[in-house]
């Protein structure tokens, strides 16, 4: 059977075919969870005062994926919004914020990409730059590459030999949070990964859906996230009594 992996939903005000609000997911990212083995399964976070049942709703899972969207709102890391800063829904960052800290509490095998990222340093503490300054790097809809930190996790997923990843971001770490390390780095030294020294949680900023049909790295990172599900998985039903 396949692990089954929970995809935390994004909410939308619209979708064509429907007359109400919803909560969707990229098909791109369901379709690297499925190529590397997985079960994407889209996870509703409810209504905030059913929050705490979170942690409980994520342990019938094998493994979590914190996908991309907009902006953090800055009050969750002590700042206002700056002009450019476009905070997403306030349930949205309730959700994300929740989801982070239960993976680390429970050890759930967690990928979190882009804005995922950036929830996973929020909830350790870290801060954002809320806007890149302009320069040699492109970060918004553009390639570019990232060198890996030898002798990380990541490292033994993906090696370290540089690679092009697709980057669509403008806000980025900038003070690390507690328990975090960077492990990829751009050029102009923005950090692009971090992994949790504690927990079973992996992050990069880029956005490895877009390419993992044809990126050997970009795809890795989905058997790994499949392959931790699934260790988690074969562990938790030999716990079961019979």
């Amino acid at each position: 059977m396949r692990p089954r992996i929970a995809v935390i939903g994004r909410r939308s005000a619209s979708v064509s075919g429907l007359r109400f609000s919803a909560t969707v997911a990229a098909e791109a990212i369901g379709d690297a969870v499925f190529a590397a083995g997985g079960e994407p399964l889209i996870l509703h976070g409810g209504p905030r005062e059913r929050m705490a049942e979170l942690p409980a709703r994520l342990a019938g899972f094998d493994g979590v994926l914190l996908p991309g969207g907009s902006d953090v709102h800055p009050a969750h890391y002590g700042q206002v919004p700056g002009p450019r800063t476009v905070p997403d829904h306030e349930e949205q960052d309730a959700l994300d914020l929740a989801v982070a800290r239960a993976v680390i509490a429970l050890g759930i095998p967690a990928l979190a990409v882009c804005r995922g990222m950036q929830v996973l340093n929020t909830v350790c503490g870290g801060t954002l730059l809320q806007d890149l300054p302009d320069g040699p790097v492109p970060h918004l809809d553009a390639l570019h590459e990232v060198t890996v930190e030898p002798g990380s996790r990541l490292a033994s997923v993906v090696g370290t030999t540089a690679f092009k990843v697709s980057s669509y971001h403008h806000q980025a770490i900038d003070r690390l949070g507690e328990g975090l390390r960077v492990v990829a780095r751009a050029p102009d030294g923005c950090a692009e990964a971090v992994e949790h020294t504690g927990a079973d949680v992996l992050a990069v900023q880029w956005h490895p859906e877009d390419l993992f049909d044809s990126s050997g790295q970009d795809a890795a990172l989905f058997r790994d996230l499949t392959g931790r599900a699934a260790a988690r998985r074969a562990a938790t039903r030999k716990e079961r009594p019979a």
